[in-house]
């Protein structure tokens, strides 16, 4: 039977603002973070105010997925209260935290049979997976089912356009993703590569530019080109440690694209660990939505609790 009586729950990989966390709710399972072989917690322990400094300060940080006991813990209480759950998950392209998942699911139902929850691959990162998750938050607020939740999603995680530029190739070296060769002769050039999400859900190089100045300008470009309708979405912003080049970027795309609203958020550790302080980027839908009528409502809502830019 359709309801809309669940719960949603998701990851520290949306990088949720505060104040969408604290308007719905919202738990966040943190990502854990090692720094100097002491474990963190995205979001609750270590936060990307601080986070970017211990980057810059050389220390060595390394992140690795929420594990099945993670999920477990956090999954158990609505299992005992026979809530309904629905967890949106960090991108499996990215970690294996949609299989961590499961495998906690399907432990619990053996101890509570009757627990209902589905779990949803996001196939998306960063202010992708936050936008699709604020909207399904928003979807529910005003009423619609679970049903209508999940299949909205589904078509944002399929078609959310995810455009980032990285400013240092120095954490992509060092997380294996280029050899110390492309890492220098990069460095030397100032190649700052532009990185998408793929169906599959994988961060990948898909252009590299010369100077910050040029990548900002070939990312705006790409928007244009991938984005549906921009006048008609909330678009999303992300960048690590430097937020006034990300209100001048995001005041070109509204200038350029009669963009209304921007869902500005600060990359947190899931991800900054792996591209370092300077990434910038934006993500809109490349299609229209099924749920455009929500959407339509959300650009329009002057509740103020909605911190758009």
């Amino acid at each position: 039977m359709a309801t809309n009586k669940f719960t949603i729950i998701t990851d520290s990989a949306t990088d949720m603002p505060k104040w969408a966390i604290e308007k719905y709710n919202l738990r966040v399972i943190p990502t854990p973070v090692v720094i100097e072989g002491k474990d963190y917690f995205d979001g609750e322990t270590v936060f990307p105010d601080e986070f970017y400094d211990i980057l810059r300060s050389g220390k060595n940080v390394t992140t690795y997925h929420i594990n099945e006991y993670m999920f477990y813990q956090n999954f158990e209480p609505y299992a005992k209260a026979g809530e309904e759950v629905l967890y949106f998950c960090f991108s499996t392209g990215i970690a294996g935290t949609f299989n961590a998942a499961n495998l906690a699911k399907n432990e619990l139902l053996e101890k509570y049979p009757d627990f209902k929850i589905d779990i949803m691959d996001s196939k998306c990162a960063a202010s992708g997976f936050g936008l699709c998750v604020l909207f399904a938050l928003y979807m529910q607020s005003k009423g619609a089912t679970k049903e209508e939740v999940m299949e909205a999603a589904r078509f944002h995680f399929d078609h959310m356009e995810h455009i980032f530029m990285v400013d240092t190739l120095e954490y992509l070296y060092k997380g294996g993703r280029i050899s110390r060769t492309s890492a220098i002769a990069g460095g030397l050039l100032d190649i700052k590569p532009i990185i998408e999400v793929t169906d599959e859900g994988k961060l990948e190089v898909f252009q590299k530019v010369r100077g910050r100045k040029k990548a900002v300008a070939k990312m705006i470009e790409v928007i244009g080109e991938r984005g549906y309708q921009l006048e008609n979405q909330i678009i999303g912003c992300s960048q690590a440690d430097c937020s006034d080049d990300c209100d001048a970027f995001i005041k070109e795309l509204k200038t350029r694209y009669g963009i209304k609203k921007v869902f500005k958020t600060c990359l947190g550790c899931a991800i900054g660990a792996h591209t370092g302080p300077g990434l910038m980027g934006a993500v809109c839908l490349d299609a229209a939505s099924p749920a455009q009528d929500y959407i339509n409502m959300l650009l329009t809502d002057d509740d103020p609790s909605f911190k758009f830019v």
